[in-house]
């Protein structure tokens, strides 16, 4: 080797070196956006192309790596500001995982799903998953959840009776007051709420910007909740139509169930039960003319002791048309379906498995029965199917299942395989508490009720609260760190398919109001009474809750009535009824607003997220495509702050305006049209106490029009 040779090529590098800018680790970007991975959803043995963001002319080299591997990434593309790198893959039928190594001068690091970052941590890899397609219309949804008894009577001829019939130690009771707090005990107070009152308010959902409808359970069931199922073919006729009734209540002293004859004829009646099917259906029917999908509840881990394959109350064991329960007779049909710890019982033997411990609560014994399997997954499959055509199902306690693991997993894998069969466009999401990482690879769940990587951090990081009101941290209250720990941990789990159509929520039926939470009390309705739970709390909390529920990645969820200003300890005083005629009009047209700025905004639905600032009671992050970008900022603080953000790392022009397109405060908030200057790439925003702010870059429409011409 000519050694003058070799140190003038060092020489001309260490000035090539010397005049590079400072390594910009806050330039390098990836995700698995359609932004940065293309086919965003591969088949089995595609070829995938992969990109990779830098500073321009910042960088000596990226890496794609892969099992160990490296794979040196080309610079494909250049802009202004960045330059783009890509490697294609070729996939094989398995889950891709990797991860990207920088290097620029003596500089390396390496950047995952956190970021940069120093570590190998295989949890934090990126991961994409061949085969995997979730329905496109879940991806960045509004979703409305509805408890159908609390939200609106359309029908009352179809309500539930005082002494129809006995449930856990009681009669059921109608309630004629619509804005009586629930009871501490309240499984047995009926409101009258009915899938007519749903159709009677189509039109609200659709003007709030609605585009799927959850329903709570909507099949037989003796309780208001509907998650201790009856029968799993029919409607329930209390919430669909009774065209023949007849019978009598209970006597007072009688509770026995097999007594109550108006009970009985009312939802074993198939002229009943097929009415109710049928309106069921209408009602889907008219949510799809509106433009609006429907999800049922499916509770699959147990039934309900008034379940006619069990028959513990008796309610069929005499009516034409049904077979023997297996808590009636030893040679039941459906004995298998459960599991006796006693042989020597029948008839009537009541030594079977409940869930936890309860009675009301069969547990199904999948493992024994291969036609209770075959059952259910006929049930899956009829009601994603014509004449019904629900969009999918949120599946009740779904990794609880069967008694283990391993058969878990093969009943979802059979359960999807059902479902999309019979309609491939129906979306399965689960509830789960914990790590969903295992679930959703492709083969079972499409994704999940989102508490890890969206309620408990938002609910932490604003109210300092547990998701029950159980529990107030000071320490995670105003957390910036905690919070985007938890959001960068539990988001990992998610292939990119799944946390854009995760359920995003901040109330639900299980747990407290999220405006409830922002009165800091511990306790619950048995403890410190319903009126406690409308003490204190502040709005302006709340709505910076909404703004993050509306600009995060997912599938926003608004639970009934949240956005009228419904408060709640956790359930049952979280099922208060809808309050027609008393609702808070601001907060509605808050929500209208907001929704609207969700779905006018293409980087709400598919566009990455960058994590920007995190300080005391403050977090900002970017959403952003190439073409659009927006910037959100929430001051949890109960004072002004006054923040530098730098923004062009999402892509706009180091000198340009930002448009305001909401600003929330103490005061309520504003859509007003308001501009900021960016200044060398950065904008300075005053927020006022407890406010939350969204500014938006687009560039001109001609510019827009070139680049997505480019792009094609």
């Amino acid at each position: 080797m000519d050694i003058n040779r070799f140190w003038k090529a060092e020489q001309n590098y260490q000035y090539i070196a010397s005049m590079r800018p400072v390594f910009n680790r806050k330039a390098l970007f990836s995700d698995t956006t359609e932004n940065y991975i293309s086919p965003a959803e591969p088949s089995a043995y595609d070829e995938v192309t992969i990109r990779f963001r830098a500073a321009k002319n910042n960088i000596d080299r990226v890496f794609f790596v892969h099992r160990g591997v490296k794979h040196l990434m080309l610079k494909v593309e250049s802009d202004e500001y960045f330059d783009y790198y890509a490697h294609t893959e070729q996939l094989e039928n398995e889950k891709l995982v990797y991860y990207f190594e920088v290097f620029a001068g003596k500089i390396s690091c390496y950047f995952d799903t956190r970021g940069v970052t120093k570590d190998i941590n295989p949890h934090y890899q990126f991961q994409v998953v061949p085969g995997f397609k979730v329905p496109g219309w879940a991806k960045g949804a509004v979703i409305y959840q509805i408890y159908v008894d609390r939200f609106y009577n359309g029908d009352p001829t179809n309500d539930v009776l005082t002494n129809e019939y006995q449930y856990i130690g009681d009669k059921s009771v109608q309630v004629h007051d619509w804005y009586k707090y629930p009871a501490a005990m309240g499984v047995r107070e009926f409101y009258g709420g009915d899938l007519q009152g749903v159709l009677d308010k189509m039109d609200y959902l659709q003007d709030l910007g609605i585009d799927v409808i959850y329903f709570n359970p909507l099949f037989v069931s003796p309780s208001n909740h509907k998650y201790d199922i009856q029968d799993y073919d029919n409607i329930d006729p209390h919430f669909g139509k009774i065209v023949e009734d007849q019978g009598d209540l209970l006597e007072p002293g009688q509770e026995e169930n097999r007594f109550a004859t108006k009970y009985i004829n009312r939802i074993s009646n198939q002229k009943n039960l097929d009415a109710s099917n049928a309106f069921f259906a209408e009602v889907v029917k008219e949510a799809h003319r509106r433009g609006m999908k429907v999800i049922l509840d499916g509770v699959f881990n147990h039934c309900g002791s008034f379940n006619k394959w069990m028959d513990k109350e008796r309610i069929y064991e005499n009516v034409e048309g049904y077979e023997k329960g297996a808590y009636i007779a030893e040679e039941s049909l459906y004995h298998d379906y459960f599991q006796f710890y006693d042989s020597h019982k029948w008839p009537y033997n009541s030594s079977y498995d409940g869930w936890w411990g309860h009675d009301t609560l069969p547990k199904l014994n999948y493992e024994n029965s291969k036609e209770l399997l075959q059952y259910v997954l006929h049930i899956a499959k009829k009601w994603v199917s014509p004449p019904y055509n629900a969009d999918g199902w949120r599946l009740d306690v779904a990794a609880d299942v069967g008694h283990s693991v391993e058969y878990n997993h093969y009943f979802w894998q059979e359960f999807r395989k059902a479902v999309k069969s019979a309609n491939p466009n129906a979306i399965i999401l689960a509830e789960h508490y914990g790590s969903p990482k295992d679930w959703i690879q492709g083969g079972e769940w499409d994704t999940v009720m989102n508490y890890d990587a969206f309620m408990e951090p938002v609910t932490w990081f604003l109210t300092g609260m547990q998701k029950h009101s159980d529990d107030y941290r000071e320490d995670l209250l105003g957390n910036a760190n905690s919070f985007w720990d938890a959001m960068r941990h539990h988001g990992a789990c998610f292939p990119m398919q799944s946390l854009q159509s995760a359920m995003n929520e901040l109330s639900n039926h299980d747990h407290s109001r999220f405006l409830t939470r922002t009165n800091h009390r511990v306790g619950r309705t048995n403890t410190l009474g319903p009126e406690a739970a409308n003490v204190g709390i502040d709005k302006a909390v709340f709505r910076e809750a909404v703004v993050i529920q509306m600009t995060w990645i997912g599938a926003p969820t608004i639970y009934y009535g949240d956005e009228a200003g419904v408060c709640g300890f956790t359930d049952p005083d979280n099922r208060r009824t809808y309050p027609w005629g008393h609702e808070d009009k601001e907060l509605i047209a808050f929500h209208k607003e907001i929704i609207k700025i969700h779905k006018q905004n293409k980087e709400f639905i598919k566009g990455s997220l960058k994590y920007m600032v995190a300080d005391y009671n403050v977090i900002g992050y970017g959403r952003f495509t190439k073409e659009e970008q927006s910037v959100i900022l929430v001051n949890n603080n109960k004072h002004e702050i006054t923040k530098t953000v730098s923004i062009w790392y999402l892509g706009t022009p180091k000198e340009c305006m930002l448009k305001q397109l909401m600003l929330t405060s103490e005061k309520g908030f504003t859509v007003e049209p308001k501009e900021y200057p960016v200044v060398a790439g950065n904008v300075r925003i005053t927020l006022p106490p407890t406010s939350a702010i969204i500014l938006k870059h687009e560039y001109p429409k001609q510019i827009k029009k070139n680049f997505l011409h480019f792009m094609e």
